[in-house]
Order: structure tokens, then C-alpha cells, then sequence
């Protein structure tokens, strides 16, 4: 082999491995599309496990571009993270001032709204540091109603009716003092615990969410952010149709 045709064989596999790169690249980010007319909607989710648990960022994506919607979406969330851990760090802060969201989606810890004390000392006061911060920065905010427990919170008196009704005070009251949109994904849940008790909706830990229950937080996100309907949307993420076609009708009952 000559110099000239190695040096042309160096450069082809150089050339394969960058388009490889790139390949891999697109495949792994969230950027909207340039291949459509479609306008970017670009989203950001504030969090913890219950946002990372299943990439529920990635699980909105695929449904809402499945319902012919051009999205991006980014997150930021930690295990245990609260509004108020959010509303402190300089990542979050600036994740949501760094870039042009639309929308910024806030997802209280779990426990905290279900408790009066709680809300009032941590939630509250984050909630509205974030929604300002949001909103100078030029995007929506909408609060992401969590579920209760599967079991409720017994050391507080509490079974999952309970502390679910409790959740939806929590987001419904702060959400109606800010002027902030709730997506009730916590309600939607209770929906499909009381018509198909069969559709496992936790993890067995019976805190964070199973395929089917990011699937439908993911349902009730899109009727929230794009006020369609996310009923007959191909994109099931791996679950059956008719499990997915339950999902998404729940999602829209509130």
C-alpha cells in the first residue's frame, strides 16, 4: 500500500467514525427537529427520581412528537431533590436562564405537599422564587402534580386517598396563588387505580413510577402543555396498545 492511498483510507475511517459520533449524538440528545416546519417547543424539567426514574423528559418527547409535535427537552434532578434544593443551586438557575425555555416544569419531592408545615415552610417559598425566576427568563412554568404513595404515609395518619387529596391541595393552592398551571398527574393516577386496579403504576417499592406510570405523567404533560389530546398517539414506549389507549384517556379527565 502506497502513502497516498493510506492516507486517503486514514481519512475515510476518520470521516465514518465522526459521522458515527454525530449519529450517536442526535440519537442521544433532545433537540428539535430541522427537518420540519413544525416550531420548537422546548422544555425543561426541574425534579428528582420521580422526573429521572424512566426519562420521563424523554418519554413527553416521544409522545408529543408521535402527536406531530417539534420538541426539545432538557432536566435537571437529583435523587431527593426539592423545589427548595432547586431554588438554591446555580445548576438549576442557571439551567433555566442559560436557554430559551417555553416551559419549565417543577416537581415538588414527594412527601412535602402532603404536610401543611411542609408546604408552607419549604415548598411555598421555593415555588415562588423558581416561578419568578422562570418567568423573567421568559418561559411558562407548570407545576407537575405528584401521586401519593401506594401505601399512603402511615407515620403521618395518612393512606394513599389521604395523602393524594392532600398532594392536590398542596400543588392546587400554590398554583392558584401564582397563577401557575398544575398538570394533575397525581389525579390522573387515582383515575386509573379506581377504574383498572389491575395497571401497575408503581415500582415495588410503592413510591416511584413503572413504565406505565411515567407513560401516563408523559400523557398528562402533553394535554397540559399542548391542550390536545394525547388519545390515539402511536408512541406506547413499549407498552401494549390497549394499556397505553387507558393511560391516555386518563390522562385527560381532569
Amino acid at each position: 500500500m502506497n502513502r497516498t492511498v493510506g492516507r486517503l483510507l486514514v481519512l475515510c475511517v476518520g470521516i465514518l467514525i465522526a459521522l458515527g459520533a454525530f449519529g450517536v449524538a442526535r440519537l442521544a440528545g433532545a433537540s428539535c427537529s430541522p427537518f420540519t416546519r413544525a416550531a420548537c417547543v422546548r422544555v425543561l424539567f426541574l425534579g428528582n427520581s420521580y422526573t429521572y426514574v424512566n426519562d420521563l423528559p424523554a418519554v413527553f418527547r416521544d409522545i408529543a412528537r408521535a402527536g406531530g409535535q417539534n420538541v426539545e427537552t432538557s432536566m435537571v434532578a437529583n435523587g431527593g431533590e426539592t423545589l427548595a434544593n432547586h431554588a438554591a443551586s446555580p445548576a438549576s438557575v442557571n439551567a433555566i436562564s442559560g436557554s430559551r425555555w417555553q416551559f419549565v416544569v417543577l416537581q415538588e419531592q414527594s412527601e412535602i405537599p402532603s404536610l401543611e408545615a411542609d408546604r408552607q415552610g419549604q415548598m411555598y417559598p421555593a415555588a415562588r422564587v423558581l416561578v419568578g425566576i422562570v418567568r423573567a427568563a421568559g418561559a411558562t412554568p407548570i407545576l407537575l402534580q405528584t401521586w401519593a404513595h401506594r401505601d399512603g404515609w402511615p407515620d403521618h395518619g395518612l393512606d394513599y386517598g389521604a395523602m393524594q387529596a392532600a398532594v392536590n391541595q398542596g400543588y392546587g393552592a400554590i398554583g392558584a396563588e401564582l397563577g401557575v398551571a398544575v398538570a394533575p398527574a397525581g389525579q390522573a393516577w387515582q383515575t386509573v387505580v379506581q377504574q383498572d386496579p389491575s395497571v401497575v403504576l408503581w415500582q415495588d417499592d410503592g413510591s416511584h413510577p413503572s413504565a406505565a406510570g411515567t407513560y401516563l405523567v408523559a400523557c398528562v404533560l402533553y394535554t397540559r402543555i399542548f391542550g390536545a389530546t394525547p388519545i390515539g398517539i402511536s408512541a406506547t414506549e413499549g407498552l401494549s396498545a390497549d394499556l397505553a389507549r387507558t393511560l391516555q384517556a386518563a390522562a385527560i379527565q381532569h
